[in-house]
């Protein structure tokens, strides 16, 4: 008999409510909740096929353990724990806690990785990696030298006007479009009469639904958005009363981008001068919105720039919240708070003098990790802070780290690598232990980590107070754990003392789930125990949470001519054109790589669920049509795309989206031990290869250039596509 009960999609940060059906403890069939308040029915093809990644005939029921030979076998996860505890305390012991790294990744759920962190900290280890430094770091970065509004900014709900730079979130449910059924937000608000404007190099599914498309070239980000800022400031449009009374360093960015004249920026970056004044036009007119931005303005050297020029041009426009306008998202899992119409100083995440440091590229511990950039070296490289030991967290960072050979080279030479997944991934498949683990549908969890992730970056999470508690649908009947209960159990048998969000915790005995989040909620403005009671999601609205007023004395204003992000715009303006591909004069290169999403994969997830890849089992290159005649191709054709650092197969496919001059491809894909070679049509083709994290990279969080990346493509000729 089916039994249908409703919870909430969690394979990636959407969390889309959704529907279960089971049936003799399976799940049989998925579809999205129609009665939710906010999804309203909506969820996306990978949601859709959580059965097939629960019930997947090679998902692992039992922890792992590699054999001398390279093979692995089955053991309990309590001898597992016994095991890791003793390795991990010999290591501890002769090479101290710096040799012992946790690497946090997508996917993860957020009591685990919070418990996993307070773990680390216990155990007296700063050697905190995560997938943020790949995508997303340079948004706090930038935030930290701007400045926070504290009543945060212009929802998209009431919006007149909103530019997206470098995002598509109706496929990657990120870049500032609420991700409840992004698609019928964009269609309802432009029906309501918003002006979207779109940069994006390629005609993605927004820029085919936008009023204003400015296909930037690649690589150009910084020069556009200057471009855009000194048309706003020159022809008077911006803010004048906001920017009075509650900014700084307006005059630094005023003289800063006088020289990224209409003409200069046309020239840089194929953007017509006439399109870039409309769309600037058009934004400073409209009353409510902002820009938000995605991964692909990050992935690259400038992408603390890029930030903080889209948090300047927000500022100058005034797109924050004022006195007495009612707070859109009060929070509900999050602790209650006073919303003022007024700046929060932050302090600069700049590597500081005291900080510690990598012992590579002058890159320091930052915002409370290491930078993915320097975690091979850091395993590689002899010496007393050398990394011997890697828990892994979620993801799957040996494809997602770039340089992706050395990555690869590191992880074999660790003394213990301790993955937790649910499937043989890239980098289980290097690893000593691979801990099995429990999937969404088996394990209870809420919907803390959206308001989580909406207060770190300024969007992405919930733009209304909504709240969704899930117990677990499906009983195990395999040995699997969840995440966080390998940490617990290490510090159970390693007698650590540890805190869980800043209290003691109990490592005799082990909390449950709920009793753990009882200790994560304690303070949320709606109490934990009312959100559980709840069947499915709900709003919690107070309109009596309003902006309320400036603290008397309070002087701190948002700075948009922060001299460290000055210089580096005016590096730009200094860098030298050329022509095509090439970065640098003197240099020959046809194309451009970009990155992009795709709807059926999440990162390195999805790619193992054969319902998702019924459209593509690989990694597809996608050209225009008239490169690929250019080039004498034709979809299906195997061709090599080799950068200055490497070079991988790809299999072409036109694409009417990508321009000419542009390549496009996802990242993430790709295997661990088996040559790239013989597997680009079945892992698909790994761009990490292409990369190199010792050159032209952002010298603040360490990002190297995963995107617009110059590279020349040539026809593979007798290699076909299988």
């Amino acid at each position: 008999m089916i039994e249908t009960r409703k919870s909430f999609c969690r394979f990636c940060h959407a969390y889309c409510a959704i529907e279960v059906d089971l049936e003799d403890n399976r799940a049989v069939a998925v579809r999205g909740d129609a009665s939710d308040p906010i999804y309203g029915g909506y969820t996306c093809i990978k949601g859709r096929h959580l059965p097939d990644q629960h019930n997947h005939p090679d998902r692992i029921r039992s922890t792992q353990r590699r054999r001398g030979d390279g093979t692995f076998e089955a053991i309990g996860s309590e001898q597992a724990m016994d095991e890791i505890a003793a390795k991990l305390t010999a290591i501890l012991e002769e090479q101290g806690p710096r040799a012992v790294a946790l690497w946090g990744g997508a996917g993860g759920a957020l009591m685990s990785l919070s418990l996993s962190g307070d773990w680390l900290r216990a155990i007296g280890s700063p050697s905190f990696y995560s997938g943020a430094t790949i995508d997303q770091e340079a948004k706090p970065v930038a935030q930290s030298m701007h400045g926070k509004w504290d009543a945060g900014a212009h929802p998209f709900e009431n919006a007149d006007t909103w530019m997206l730079i470098g995002a598509n979130p109706v496929i990657s449910m990120w870049g500032g479009i609420p991700h409840q059924n992004p698609w019928k937000r964009i269609n309802d608000a432009r029906k309501a009469g918003l002006k979207l404007i779109v940069i994006d190099p390629r005609k993605t599914e927004c820029a085919r639904r936008s009023d204003i498309h400015l296909q930037v070239k690649p690589g150009e980000d910084a020069t556009l958005l200057a471009g855009i800022i000194r048309t706003i400031i020159e022809e008077g449009l911006y803010d004048a009363d906001f920017v009075q009374a509650n900014v700084q360093g307006f005059e630094e960015l005023r003289e800063t981008v006088s020289d990224f004249t209409p003409d200069y920026v046309e020239e840089r970056t194929n953007v017509p001068a006439t399109l870039m004044q409309e769309a600037a036009r058009t934004f400073a007119a409209g009353q409510r919105g902002r820009v938000t931005s995605g991964t692909g303005l990050d992935m690259q050297p400038r992408g603390t720039l890029h930030e903080y020029l889209v948090l300047a041009l927000n500022t100058i426009t005034g797109r924050w919240l004022r006195e007495g306008e009612e707070v859109p998202n009060p929070y509900v899992l999050l602790p209650g708070r006073t919303w003022r119409a007024q700046t929060e100083e932050l302090q600069p995440l700049l590597p500081k003098d005291e900080a510690l440091e990598s012992r590579f590229r002058g890159l320091k511990h930052n915002d409370g990790q290491f930078t993915a950039n320097v975690l091979a070296d850091e395993i590689l490289t002899p010496g007393p802070e050398q990394v011997r030991a890697l828990f892994v967290m979620a993801g799957d960072p040996a494809v997602s780290i770039p340089n992706h050979d050395r990555v690869v080279e590191a992880f074999k030479n660790l003394e213990l690598l301790v993955t937790i997944d649910w499937r043989m991934s890239a980098t289980a498949k290097l690893s000593h232990y691979v801990v099995a683990c429990k999937l969404s549908l088996e394990r209870p969890d809420v919907t803390m980590l959206p308001e989580a992730v909406a207060e770190t970056y300024g969007h992405g999470g919930y733009t209304v107070p909504y709240a969704h508690y899930t117990p677990a649908l499906i009983e195990p009947e395999f040995d699997v754990i969840q995440e966080w209960e390998l940490f617990w159990g290490l510090a159970h048998r390693m007698r650590t003392p540890m805190t869980f969000r800043g209290k003691p915790l109990d490592i005799d005995t082990k909390l449950s789930s709920d009793e753990m989040f009882d200790v994560m909620m304690e303070g949320s403005r709606i109490p934990f125990a009312e959100v559980k009671g709840t069947p499915g999601g709900r709003l919690y609205p107070d309109a009596s949470i309003r902006v309320e007023a400036r603290e008397p004395g309070r002087d701190a204003r948002l700075h948009v001519g922060f001299g460290r992000m000055m210089e580096d715009l005016r590096e730009v303006r200094d860098e030298p054109l050329t022509g095509g591909a090439a970065l640098e004069p003197g240099e020959e290169y046809s194309h451009r790589l970009i990155t992009r999403r795709m709807r059926q994969v999440f990162n390195g997830m999805g790619q193992q669920i054969p319902e998702l890849m019924e459209q593509y089992s690989y990694n597809p290159a996608f050209l225009s049509p008239f490169d690929l005649r250019a080039l004498g191709l034709e979809t299906g054709d195997v061709v090599e795309i080799a950068s200055k650092h490497g070079a991988i197969r790809g299999v072409v496919e036109a694409d009417e989206t990508v321009p000419s001059g542009v390549i496009s491809m996802a990242h993430s894909w790709g295997d661990s031990v088996q040559r790239e070679e013989d597997t680009f049509q079945t892992w698909g083709s790994n761009t990490n290869k292409l990369v190199s994290f010792d050159e032209d990279f952002d010298p603040i969080y360490g990002m190297p250039r995963m995107t617009s990346l110059p590279v020349n493509i040539r026809k593979l000729e007798g290699v076909e596509a299988g």
